[in-house]
């Protein structure tokens, strides 16, 4: 397959289009299944008064009648659950590939209404719960015991919960509030476009394709593509804005009525992962800014950036391959390196790459409509849909192999329940980040010796981009959205403040890395995860250095590991953060094991600063 033909992923075998009999019948089938499924809520009396803080109901014991309402509600919920995900992934799959798409964005809309009823039913069920001593449901509940961890989290969710009035009411009304505002964001980003003057002639690209370009190899490209995104962006800055405002805004709200301390609380909860751990990974974080700092001015050198640039390095060559390699990848290449590397760990993850193509699950072709940057969803069984926007780039090589292990991570999933695989965010990155670092170390021990030092620092080069933009550029947008919910509580923020907002909080993590004049105030605008859920950062810090912990106890043992590692992933729903870190013996309460991780990464800028002098 050549780079004009890049695969698009097909989804006719689920549904041949909209317009089937059997995707209506579905969409019909989906609201029919929620209402009964409600119904057997109510005949079970599957709810509980809404408690907060220390005001809790007394615990009651459970009953046969419980264990037998409790089977028949989660195995229920289970099934509904996962017919409605599938339907929305077939949805979304056409939405996210061409926003453009009425007939897609329409059926999205209708099942918005849909969704918005299930979700309460799960504050019912964790109220439920609730009232009674989880062991005890589990002695008279097979389905209990089965889901004793998922039901733990709703267990402890309870006490951040309104009541069932206003959850439902807030269910409803998110379609037209936050939900709405984040379709705005991808639609009107998706379909933005720009004009770029380049070596050749001046040309207008869909955005995403812009932004690619920041790993040309060429920097005139790199200029060009970085001066045409700070022209687009700001024509569109007010409505997103208006997202951003309306989002935020919204969650303030209702994480106050759930009786959150603060967003971050809430979303740590979200993650299972308990604030000792975060503050643990955040002082090594900290930590380890001027090392990375240190890295950006070694790499402005390399682009001789030392002498006109002061030795700091601007925006538009963060993540510019380094100049002493070609930096072109073909589509062929790129999956061969990721092959080679998953192979090396297992048969069965390297025979998912080729399943991954023969059985047409992957998107890559950039185009107007499609959105940016890349994702991984769970689709139909063992299958998932990977969308890239690949750009020919060793970096997008690393993409494709961080997407992948999420559809193998979805793989060891397949057989758990819709409520055992509730992945928080910072455990679904597992298993990516610890298939980029397979690429990574694969590519340092093919490439030893003198002989191999261009490609070396060339692959040095790659892995320490994605390092500094999970470590640093994360940092980054942690600071900017802390801030954001903060002034957001007094009021409305504009576009100038939050591009303001948005250079200070690079300042402060970037630092004298960076040529604080070509900072990028836009960030905000562009990066969808604000839009979808809140913190959607600082999880991807924790998936690099989790996954860089996992690593080291692979080359210890690797059969071991081996044993253990699918299981692992598996049960990524239904463990928190500091259990899944101690099957592997791993104390990530600790925060000499984040430093330990970021020691991988401090090793990998003293190999690139010495490499990177020598070719200056």
């Amino acid at each position: 397959m050549t780079d004009i033909d890049l695969p698009r992923w097909s989804v006719s075998d689920v549904h041949e289009s909209l317009d089937a009999r059997s995707f209506l019948d579905a969409q019909e089938q989906a609201g029919a299944e929620v209402d009964r499924l409600i119904a057997l809520f109510d005949e079970h009396a599957i709810r509980g008064a809404s408690r907060h803080g220390d005001d809790r109901t007394e615990q009651r014991s459970a009953t046969s009648a419980d264990g037998a309402a409790a089977d028949a509600v989660i195995a229920g919920f289970n099934r509904v659950s996962a017919e409605l995900d599938l339907l929305g992934a077939y949805v979304y799959s056409s939405v996210s590939t061409d926003s453009r798409n009425a007939a897609a964005q329409a059926a999205m809309s209708e099942l918005e209404p849909v969704e918005s009823k299930l979700s309460p039913l799960l504050s019912r069920l964790a109220d439920w719960v609730a009232s009674f001593d989880l062991d005890e449901l589990a002695a008279v509940s097979s389905e209990a015991a089965e889901h004793l961890g998922p039901l733990q989290r709703l267990h402890e969710r309870a006490t951040h919960q309104m009541s069932e009035s206003e959850e439902h009411l807030f269910a409803e009304l998110s379609n037209t509030g936050s939900g709405a505002w984040g379709r705005l964001q991808r639609e009107i980003t998706s379909q933005l476009s720009a004009d770029v003057d380049l070596p050749d002639g001046s040309q207008r690209l869909p955005i995403n394709a812009v932004r690619g370009m920041a790993t040309d190899p060429d920097a005139a490209v790199r200029r060009g593509a970085y001066d045409a995104e700070l022209v687009a962006w700001p024509t569109i800055e007010v409505p997103v804005a208006a997202a951003m405002n309306a989002i935020k805004g919204e969650a303030n709200v209702v994480n106050r009525r759930r009786n959150w301390t603060s967003p971050l609380d809430a979303s740590l909860f979200a993650n299972s992962v308990s604030r000792a751990t975060f503050d643990a990974m955040q002082s090594a974080v900290s930590a380890s800014l001027p090392d990375f700092r240190r890295w950006m001015q070694a790499k402005a050198r390399l682009h001789g950036h030392d002498v006109d640039g002061g030795g700091v390095l601007p925006w538009w060559d963060l993540v510019a391959p380094a100049p002493v390699s070609s930096g072109g990848v073909t589509w062929d290449e790129g999956l061969d390196v990721v092959r080679g590397a998953f192979g090396a760990f297992s048969a069965n993850l390297g025979g998912l790459v080729d399943r991954a193509v023969n059985e047409q699950w992957i998107d890559a072709e950039p185009r107007d409509g499609k959105t940016g940057g890349a994702f991984c969803m769970s689709f139909k069984d063992d299958r998932s849909l990977v969308l890239l926007n690949w750009s020919g780039s060793a970096e997008s090589t690393q993409t494709t192999a961080h997407e992948l292990g999420h559809a193998y991570h979805n793989t060891t999933l397949a057989q758990r329940t819709a409520l055992q695989k509730r992945l928080p965010m910072a455990l679904a990155e597992t298993a990516s980040i610890f298939c980029e670092t397979l690429v990574v170390e694969a590519g340092l021990e093919r490439l030893s010796g003198p002989e191999h030092d261009t490609e070396r620092l060339a692959l040095l080069d790659v892995d320490l981009q994605g390092s500094n933009q999970v470590v640093v550029d994360i940092r980054s947008r942690f600071t900017f959205e802390t801030e954001v919910f903060a002034r957001r509580q007094r009021r409305t923020l504009s576009a100038s403040e939050l591009c303001e907002m948005m250079t200070e909080a690079q300042a402060d993590a970037y630092g004298t890395g960076l040529d604080q004049s070509t900072a990028h105030p836009y960030m905000w605008l562009l990066k969808p995860h604000y839009y979808g859920s809140h913190f959607y950062n600082w999880p991807y810090t924790y998936g690099l250095l989790f996954g860089l912990g996992l690593f080291a106890r692979y080359r210890e043992d690797p059969e071991h590991f081996r044993s253990g590692y699918d299981t692992l992933l598996s049960r990524a729903g239904m463990d928190s953060a500091e259990q899944l870190g101690a099957a592997f013996d791993l104390d990530v309460t600790d925060e000499a094991f984040w430093t330990a991780s970021l020691d991988v990464i401090r090793d990998r800028i003293d190999q690139y600063e010495t490499l990177a002098d020598r070719f200056r």
